[in-house]
């Protein structure tokens, strides 16, 4: 059975010499409720070795040239791709989710190190010649220090890949506390940084549990906090961090709603609400989980629905013929099972149950199939609630602006996206929706590296999203220099503002 441990000044470690954690959690398989290994939880003094790591390893690796830290982004790309296959391997034998989706995920994490190889142009300041007689202004962007990410386990490679290429091509140094889910990701991702050239100590990953991130939160050395997780631990940790004077952003909870309209291509429709509703089993913080059929088109929205979610190939993750495979828990297939159930008491329609599947040879596995619902009102807890499983609700409106105020009256406001063929409906949903990150009949509007993801109301605290140039301001502090030199000539202390006359 594998041990995973940490990775402190460029090697993988286990307990510390000095500070012996001795706590550990079990990891498992979730297409078999198997026990694969067992995950280190770091103490406080664990944490704080990898923090002094990497504030050791700050004052060069951020005096080191943009363009050497951008050589060594490029060849860390290179091993990603050339290591994709191990990577999203342990992705799935930890997660549960397809292998194709690992590699995808693994994928989208890769683009984001392909920015960072562009940082020297990135990090470029700005210069204003002559504001006054004789004075200069200019600004550069300076590294924030050390950097820590607390990731979560649906996306064990591609979220923390959101944060640390950027944070580290930008100079800083990084700490990284990944899920004790699945936590092998984190160390291979690590091992390849190291192979790429990375200086021991500006990378760390330290596996744990809540007192990991406590430490992480008040420790003085800490700089910046960058998570991405559920609301209420979020709220934590962004209050926490600034209390202690902390940078920190934190991505959080969703309930993303898909607006089909009259004149929806419903085939095209009911492909994207698959995808989007039961790929990874649901467990993406930008899952479809509520598709509002406006008008009359319900009925047809759910006749082509139904059976698809009903031939939905469930299977473990590494066979190639599954389409969704198990959750990531046997706890959390419990907890989506009673919002199933939850859903059937409050009386929505179940067209599909997905509850009590079982799959010959696999029968202690995490799997739920995916489940259908119809007639859904907004004063349900599988309407209000992020149940982060198999399940899409669909919620009949008669009119557009029904369906807009359902979008905009959620508390969560992390993406929202409408299918239709009018142009006029397509743009005022885009202009009005109260949402981060909108899709015009495209069902996961997540951007693309060179933009930012992040989203609105309570699916975000702090005031910077990750990744792209809001990732670069968030790793940066801006600094800015007004500049004269001497003529020669001396005028003497002058005592009044200086303009520009």
């Amino acid at each position: 059975m594998a041990t995973i441990g940490h990775f402190i000044g460029g090697k993988a470690v286990g307990t510390s010499a000095v500070n012996t954690d001795g706590r550990t959690a079990p990891v498992f398989d979730p297409s078999t409720g198997a026990q694969s290994g067992e995950v280190l939880l770091a103490s406080t003094g664990t944490v704080g070795e990898a923090v002094a790591s990497a504030k050791a390893a700050l004052p060069a690796w951020s005096e080191t040239p943009t363009l050497t830290r951008a050589r060594i982004m490029f060849r860390y790309k290179d091993l990603l791709e050339r290591n994709i296959d191990a990577l999203a391997t342990a992705i799935t034998k930890e997660h549960g989710k397809t292998f194709e989706d690992a590699k995808g995920e693994v994928t989208r994490g890769i683009e984001v190190v392909e920015f960072a190889c562009g940082i020297p142009h990135l990090l470029r300041g700005d210069f204003t010649d002559q504001v006054a007689r004789g004075v200069d202004v200019f600004s550069a962007r300076h590294p924030v220090g050390v950097c820590a990410g607390i990731t979560p386990f649906n996306f064990p490679a591609m979220v923390p890949m959101w944060m640390f290429p950027v944070a580290i091509a930008c100079g800083n140094t990084f700490v990284l506390k990944p899920s004790e889910k699945d936590p092998s990701a984190s160390l291979i991702m690590a091992e390849l940084l190291t192979e790429a050239g990375l200086p021991a100590g500006v990378f760390n990953v330290v596996q744990g549990d809540k007192e990991a991130v406590d430490a992480l939160l008040t420790h003085p050395d800490v700089a910046a906090v960058s998570f991405v997780g559920s609301t209420a631990i979020g709220e934590y940790v962004y209050k926490t961090a600034c209390a202690h004077g902390k940078r920190a952003q934190a991505l959080c909870g969703a309930k993303n709603h898909l607006v089909v309209m009259p004149d929806a291509d419903l085939d095209k429709t009911v492909d994207a609400l698959m995808g989007a509703g039961y790929g990874s089993a649901g467990e993406r913080c930008m899952a479809v989980s509520v598709a509002v059929a406006v008008g009359g088109i319900g009925d047809a929205l759910i006749d082509r629905l139904a059976p698809k979610v009903r031939s939905l190939k469930v299977g473990p993750g590494l066979d190639p013929d599954s389409e969704m495979g198990p959750l990531v828990t046997r706890e959390h297939l419990a907890k989506v099972s009673r919002y199933i159930d939850e859903g059937v008491a409050a009386g929505a329609e179940v067209v599909v149950d997905g509850r009590g599947l079982r799959l010959q040879g696999y029968e202690n596995g995490y799997f739920l199939g995916g489940t259908l619902f119809d007639r859904v009102s907004p004063d349900m807890s599988i309407y209000k609630d992020e149940i982060f499983g198999p399940v899409l609700s669909v919620v009949r409106v008669d009119r557009y602006d029904e369906a807009l105020r359902l979008v905009n009256d959620h508390e969560y406001g992390n993406g929202a996206a409408i299918f239709t063929r009018d142009g006029d409906a397509a743009r005022a949903f885009d202009r009005d929706a109260k949402a981060g990150m909108i899709g015009i009949n495209v069902p996961i509007p997540v951007p693309v590296a060179f933009h930012s993801f992040g989203g609105w109301k309570r699916s975000i605290f702090g005031d910077r999203n990750v990744y792209g140039m809001e990732g670069v301001g968030f790793y940066t502090k801006l600094k800015t220099t007004t500049a004269r030199w001497p003529t020669g000539i001396r005028e003497g202390a002058q005592f009044v503002m200086p303009t520009t006359g």
